[in-house]
């Protein structure tokens, strides 16, 4: 009710406000139309997408819903090269197949994901996206301006901002299939010439995909999320101030998953594609809250201060049915298997930025950045083992960098850029996994604790040529780095390095009517960073695997041509990872906790591992081949209003979850998604109806120990905007 009303008010105000925007005549000639260009903010100045030097694709906010992005693991339908697969509690996002392939803790993300520019800890991330200026994601390393935690790419995430001396915002309301109620909108006050407030908010509801026929009717999937944000814009002469605050809260009823095909519970898995038979309780609760501050100053000749602040804090409380099947279907040694897990992660964070004017032949940024984080996890396992288990590891971890960059055009048309950056990581472990209980029921101990830090030059040698205003030419080295932590028990694993060299081509042609964006690479990624069962503990730990190569291609064309617009991209993966030998996780028994100490005295639960040696093959979470295209067309039906039909299509291909290479559990097949819309617009207003997955597809998203997870149905939908 509260969202209704807060909905209905909002735009009841829209509504009532006059349009100031000054229509154009109907007999007018209407100028050519040519693809929107796209500003982007990654290297901390306002540039156009087709001017950066950069691998990347670039997504309005208005764009979002012609191209069916709610969040943020759809952007694998329209970037090339990027691959996101659901974990349960985080999602692996991996572009050119490096990035994360680990849900452990001790392990950070490689492709590293930015709201407002601040760093996302990978947990929570699943949030609707709502009120967005605009989305960057960043293919390669970026080891200078971003640092540590980039030796897959980057994705920034900007929200709208309040704007000084306009009232206005919008609204949006939406009602699909599995009664998918979505309202959301956003409203911007000026309080003053130089002050200005803009609150959003976002409210989405949904029936779960899934039917659970066991005891509890579990509603897994299901969705109740809502979304608040407030921000404020102080503008003065050279400075400015911009503060945000958001709260976002969701409920799924627990994970949805089922067992893979041949593993332990197999015979507990459901014939047909969408019912679930969980014999235990299922739930999932996530809250996230992070608040920002920017404090900028730019003096009179050009040179600007900057200093970004950010607080956050997220939790996360879940309920599984670990083993994703009903024991009266498919009974296991030690009953029902469940699972009760809580994880908090907290992070402050401090960027500072000196930024000079470019208008010169030289220009520079210098920056410093500092990161902690504590993360606190606390599972209990029950039915894994003959006696319960509690996991209690919790971490502090600080990231410290400096860098610079500097960019010296030699002529007018030939321009070198050269970035260093020096991070340093440090982390501490303390707590412990109890088996059978927690002391004083515990009849054993294996300590959590361990220390480990480490630090890297990274950067980038870059030569950039403009023969005309319509071509960019780039050839570029850069490295990334990924840091290292601790293996407990007793031990740790190193960080991950990659050295990319990369040559591009982005180019208009047509008047700007066609825009182009071409590029080769060839990567040599270092100690890839993996869960594997250790012996010690029967608990899955991180270790430093093995090394790859990775070399490839990418393409991405935007056009606007005789009424039609086309957007497409492809990216070609060829990677191979060296040989390594790990367990068999696949093996019967092999995820229950193992005794450190198995003697002639010592047997329960004891038994010889399988250790099993894969050939050369190609690197995890990694397609070799992704594509997508967009294709609409716009009629115009007089008196300011279009009818615009567009179909999107996109292919991620088939990638492995595990080094063992057993296609029956760890490869993960190729799927292809079609999306539909129709948009009627008139001016304020929008209708759209709207379908996604039409062909009925049904795959894997991802796995989790022994399940994997799935996509969702078709679905079909109405909405119904109103924009000042």
């Amino acid at each position: 009710m509260r969202a209704t009303i807060s909905m209905a008010a909002l735009a009841a105000t829209l509504a009532a406000t006059p349009v100031m925007a000054q229509q154009t005549s109907d007999n007018a000639k209407p100028a050519a139309a040519t693809p929107g260009e796209i500003v982007v903010t990654a290297q901390r100045r306002t540039e156009s997408s087709q001017k950066v030097a950069i691998a990347l694709t670039a997504l309005s906010g208005d764009q979002m819903a012609e191209k069916a992005v709610v969040v943020q693991r759809d952007l694998q339908n329209i970037a090339p090269g990027l691959s996101i697969v659901k974990a349960g509690l985080t999602e692996s996002i991996n572009i050119r197949g490096i990035g994360l392939a680990s849900g452990s803790p001790q392990v950070a993300n490689g492709v590293a994901s930015y709201v407002d520019g601040l760093f996302q800890p990978p947990i929570t991330q699943s949030f609707d996206l709502y009120d967005i200026q605009s989305i960057e994601v960043l293919r390669g390393p970026q080891g200078t301006l971003v640092g540590s935690n980039s030796t897959g790419g980057a994705i920034f995430i900007n929200t709208k901002r309040p704007e000084l001396g306009k009232l206005g915002g919008d609204a949006t309301a939406e009602y699909g299939s599995y009664n998918n109620v979505r309202l959301n909108g956003a409203l911007n006050v000026p309080v003053s010439d130089n002050f200005a407030l803009r609150f959003a908010t976002n409210h989405h509801w949904r029936d779960s995909y899934y039917t659970d026929l066991g005891p509890y009717k579990n509603r897994p999937d299901s969705l109740k999320e809502h979304d608040e944000r407030l921000s404020a814009l102080y503008k003065s002469g050279g400075f400015s101030a911009y503060w945000k605050a958001e709260l976002s809260e969701k409920s799924t009823g627990g994970y949805a998953y089922q067992p893979i095909a041949g593993t332990a519970f197999s015979a507990g898995r459901q014939s047909s594609r969408y019912p679930l038979n969980y014999d235990t309780p299922t739930a999932n609760f996530e809250r996230a809250f992070n608040t920002a501050l920017e404090l900028k100053y730019q003096t009179p000749g050009g040179l600007v201060i900057r200093s970004l602040s950010g607080y956050q804090n997220k939790r996360i409380w879940n309920v599984y049915d670990v083993d994703g099947a009903n024991q009266a279907q498919a009974p296991g040694p030690f009953g029902p298997q469940t699972e009760d897990q809580y994880v908090r992660e907290r992070q402050i964070s401090q960027e500072i930025n000196i930024i000079s004017p470019d208008s010169k032949a030289f220009n520079y940024i210098l920056g410093g950045y500092y990161q902690h984080n504590k993360i606190d996890v606390l599972l209990h396992y029950n039915g894994t083992a003959p006696f319960p288990i509690v996991v209690n590891p919790m971490n502090d971890k600080t990231t410290l960098g400096v860098f610079a960059q500097a960019n010296y055009r030699i002529t007018d048309k030939l321009e070198v850029q050269a970035g260093t950056r020096y991070s340093h990581y440090h982390v501490d472990g303390t707590g412990a996994v109890y088996l059978g209980g927690t002391p004083p029921a515990a009849f054993l101990t294996i300590p959590q604790t361990g220390t480990e830090g480490d630090g890297r030059m990274t950067g980038k040698l870059a030569l950039n040529y403009k023969p005309d205003g319509n071509n960019l030419f780039y050839v570029f080295a850069a490295r990334g780095y990924k840091p290292g932590g601790i293996n407990p028990p007793g031990g740790s694993f190193n960080p991950e390095t990659v050295w990319d060299f990369e040559a591009g081509w982005k180019s208009s042609f047509l008047d700007r009517r066609v825009r182009t964006q071409l590029g080769v690479f060839y990567n040599k990624y270092n100690n890839f960073q993996m869960d594997v069962i250790s012996p010690l503990s029967g608990q899955n730990g991180v270790v430093n695997l093995a090394n790859a190569t990775i070399k490839g291609f990418e393409g991405q064309i935007q056009a606007k041509l005789a009424g039609f617009g086309l957007d497409a991209g492809v990216s070609y993966v060829d990677s191979q990872l060296s040989s390594v030998s790990v367990i068999n996780k696949w093996q019967p028994g092999a995820a229950n906790a193992q005794l450190p100490a198995c003697t002639a005295t010592i047997t329960t639960n004891c038994f010889a591992y399988q250790i099993m040696t894969s050939n050369a093959g190609p690197n995890l979470l990694s397609p070799k081949w992704t594509w997508n295209a967009g294709l609409d067309y716009t009629f115009r039906l007089g008196e300011g209003r279009t009818l615009v039909p567009r179909v999107n299509y996109s292919y991620v291909g088939s990638q492995w979850a595990y080094v063992t290479y057993l296609p029956q559990y760890d490869l993960i097949n190729a799927r292809h998604l079609v999306n539909a819309n129709i948009t009627l617009n008139w001016g304020r207003w929008k209708a759209e109806v709207y379908g996604t997955n039409l062909t009925k597809e049904f795959f894997v998203t991802g796995q989790s120990t022994l399940n994997e997870f799935y996509n969702a149905p078709r679905e079909f939908g109405v909405r119904l905007g109103v924009k000042l």
